[in-house]
């Protein structure tokens, strides 16, 4: 989805880079001195595939590659016509690797329906209600001593502040965190961030 700032040196996220496998510092929040943010582009790329601006945040998952996991787990919680609605939202995508992270057992048992409250939580967890782009994060990091904080769909709070060599980290109810690895992918209904660690709340 996916952030010390101080005057001068706001951190702020440029548009994602197409390029999938450039550094993560080219397509994370970066400082940028007096930078205005760069415009969103149409044709950002996530896991090999274009993400339309026209689509709505599930559509677009589902054409990614590298969030299979994150797509069948939505479907599985049965949040995919919720996702699909109007919003806006701000969703926290965390990408397949992110879901290996998770013990095989503990995953697999996610998925489960005996296990749909548990998984809805967590999903919901990474859902912020209205447009947040790198730039709001940002700024709302600078204005608040360089952490923003974040009320999520679930209830808790999520924690963003900048992160070594330009990252910008997210700090879940457990004390977990997460680095955005690819921000502003615009979607017709919200924004998603993909972040490399699932978040718990």
């Amino acid at each position: 989805m996916l952030v010390a700032a101080s005057g001068a040196a706001l951190m702020a996220l440029g548009a994602c880079n197409n390029n999938e496998t450039a550094p993560a510092e080219s397509t994370a929040m970066a400082p940028a001195e007096g930078a205005a943010m760069s415009p969103m582009t149409s044709e950002t790329m996530v896991g090999g595939a274009t993400m339309s601006p026209n689509d709505t945040i599930v559509v677009n998952a589902s054409k990614a590659s590298n969030l299979s996991t994150l797509v069948a787990a939505v479907q599985a919680a049965d949040l995919v016509e919720t996702l699909q609605g109007p919003g806006p939202f701000t969703v926290f995508a965390p990408d397949n690797a992110a879901f290996e992270k998770i013990p095989e057992a503990t995953r697999n048992g996610l998925m489960q329906p005996a296990m749909k409250d548990d998984l809805t939580k967590i999903l919901t967890y990474h859902v912020v209600s209205g447009r947040l782009t790198a730039a709001d994060i940002a700024a709302q990091a600078q204005a608040n001593g360089g952490n923003a904080t974040l009320q999520t769909v679930q209830g808790e709070e999520l924690k963003v502040s900048a992160g070594p060599n330009n990252t910008w980290i997210i700090t879940d109810a457990k004390g977990g965190t997460s680095t955005i690895t690819q921000a502003d992918v615009t979607q017709s209904n919200g924004v998603v961030h993909v972040i490399d660690t699932v978040l718990m709340p």
